[in-house]
């Protein structure tokens, strides 16, 4: 049997091997609806109210102010579109950045297209909002600003505090969301203490089950749901409970960061290796993530190579990486994140991610690379003979 190597971590991770377990346990024997009276949906709603408060506790707010969802794409939908339909008097003005996820960036198109003043910041080389054009952004009529906090892609931080403190200057009314999907679990997130009003997480980054996220709202937040229906999730989200998914999503939030410290300097060791073994053993290629980024990702350009085709290569070797986000990435468009950052085209065509776990080891990083060796010359020799 082949082994593999996975590194596409940014795109979905594999499950915990206790979650999985915990997950067949709920199917097979607490399969109630977590509405119904009787017992077995009594047990149900037990596990989610101890999933909820295990969420929580990662961020130390208060259990009510977690809702669960289907996923990022959903938590993100929710807090922009419900929080703006239940406060029109708040303002017909709102911003984001030019490299958010598509979960975000399309929302905001679309509500350019109701009468939405839109504002998207521009980012510099290395993937950091431009402070300065937000600030001169923001104004009285600012109902919401939705910034990521890690970039899918690249890996940039964004600079939580200035943004907090350019939006408690200017207009403290204006509402902060931030997209946290992949910084959660990996970095410290403490919504109150930073000043986020609503917070968006996802379950299947972080070694949970796929099809199941959460979105923080500070309890003296109001949103409509964007969901009719039934009224689960406080009237705030309607749809029979996950419950296998949000039992799940409990337990891997508690995991991860029991062991997330470790893990970060793991991923900084892993990181290091990977671009210090290439440096050895290949002669062409361009670091896209910048220096300070989360260790968790890491995007490089093989220039002259077109990615699709490196990534293939490596996956008859056992090898799974990406060419940018799962999101877009069957889309035959060119990154908007590495776009925007002003990567060339060519080196966007050759651009790979490379986006690591506590599953992935040392060894797998030096047989990736050594792979990485033998393909890449033979693959620019084939293309620059067509």
């Amino acid at each position: 049997m082949q082994r593999e190597i996975y590194l596409d971590n940014s795109a979905t991770t594999r499950p915990y091997d206790a979650v999985i377990d915990y997950i067949n346990d709920i199917n097979r024997e607490t399969y109630g609806n977590a509405s119904s009276l009787h017992t077995k949906g009594i047990e149900a709603e037990k596990i989610i109210k101890a999933a909820r408060q295990k969420i929580a506790d990662t961020m130390k707010v208060d259990s009510k102010e977690i809702i669960f969802t289907s996923g990022g794409t959903e938590s993100n939908n929710l807090a922009i579109l419900g929080y703006l339909e239940a406060n029109p008097r708040k303002g017909k003005h709102i911003i984001t950045s030019s490299i958010e996820h598509p979960s975000v960036l399309e929302v905001f198109k679309y509500l350019q297209g109701k009468g939405y003043k839109v504002d998207f910041i521009n980012v510099n080389q290395e993937g950091i909002i431009q402070i300065e054009e937000l600030r001169q952004k923001i104004t009285k009529e600012t109902a919401l600003i939705s910034i990521m906090l890690v970039n899918n892609e690249i890996g940039s931080i964004q600079p939580l505090e200035d943004i907090v403190r350019a939006r408690n200057e200017l207009n403290r009314e204006a509402v902060l969301h931030v997209d946290a999907v992949q910084a959660y679990g990996k970095i410290a997130i403490l919504p109150k203490k930073s000043g986020i009003e609503m917070l968006t997480v996802s379950s299947h980054k972080i070694h949970g089950p796929k099809g199941v996220g959460a979105l923080y709202v500070d309890k003296n937040i109001r949103i409509k749901p964007v969901l009719h229906g039934g009224g689960q999730e406080s009237l705030l989200r309607s749809g029979t409970e996950n419950v296998p998914g949000i039992g799940g999503f409990g337990m891997s939030a508690e995991m991860i960061h029991i062991s997330r410290e470790e893990s970060y300097q793991r991923m900084e060791n892993l990181r290091n290796l990977f671009i210090d073994s290439l440096n050895k053993r290949l002669d062409r290629f361009t670091i896209i993530s910048p220096e300070h980024a989360l260790p968790y990702i890491l995007n490089i350009s093989f220039g002259d190579l077109r990615s699709e085709v490196l990534l293939h290569h490596l996956e008859e070797k056992g090898i799974f990486v990406s060419t940018g986000s799962a999101c877009s990435s069957r889309k035959s468009i060119h990154s908007h994140v590495l776009k925007a950052i002003g990567i060339k085209s060519c080196d966007i065509e050759g651009a790979i991610r490379f986006s690591f776990s506590a599953f992935n080891t040392e060894q797998e990083i030096i047989d990736t690379v050594e792979t990485m060796k033998e393909i890449v010359p033979k693959i620019s020799v084939t293309r620059k003979g067509r």
